[in-house]
């Protein structure tokens, strides 16, 4: 008899951006932008509950050898622009992660003052603890990138300046 403890893991990332919530939705979802921050994933989203949820390689993540043609999947569970986007989501760059199944993500987007859009990101990763550990910035140091920290602070930089942190 083997016992399995089961991973409950709740990662929630908040940023503020000098910009429209409309602009911060587009962003998230329309591949002309997620190419252009974070991993250069790009964007190929049915926004209806039910839809498909899958970001492909952009043209720079392309040039690295055996990237696969997507790189995350999912479903969309809610959408309601530019307020809320709520899916599931698997990374399938790496088998130990892609064997954890599907966490769900969910992007809240509000107004404040100022002209400020508040953008709060929760991962739930129960039972992935390699991808929390990712997702956590915690493989930096190996070349994974910064997790969801890196990402946001991307498309901060992108959204108010036009131009991203690092050249890809």
């Amino acid at each position: 008899m083997s016992t399995e403890t089961a991973t409950n893991t709740t990662q929630v990332y908040r940023v503020y951006i000098r910009t429209t919530p409309e602009r911060v939705w587009d962003a998230i979802t329309q591949p002309e932008w997620t190419e252009r921050y974070g991993y250069g994933g790009v964007a190929d989203f049915d926004l209806r509950p039910g839809g498909r949820a899958i970001q492909r390689p952009g043209a720079a993540m392309k040039a690295y050898p055996g990237v696969p043609d997507v790189i995350v999947d999912g479903e969309i569970l809610e959408s309601d622009p530019p307020r809320k986007l709520v899916q599931t989501w698997r990374m399938l760059m790496d088998p130990a992660m892609e064997a954890e199944g599907f966490t769900r993500l969910t992007h809240e987007i509000e107004p404040i003052d100022g002209g400020v859009t508040k953008l709060t990101v929760t991962h739930e990763l129960e039972g992935a603890p390699a991808l929390a550990s990712m997702v956590a910035g915690e493989s930096e140091s190996s070349g994974a990138g910064g997790g969801w920290a890196w990402v946001l602070s991307d498309l901060k930089t992108l959204l108010e300046s036009g131009e991203a942190m690092a050249q890809r």
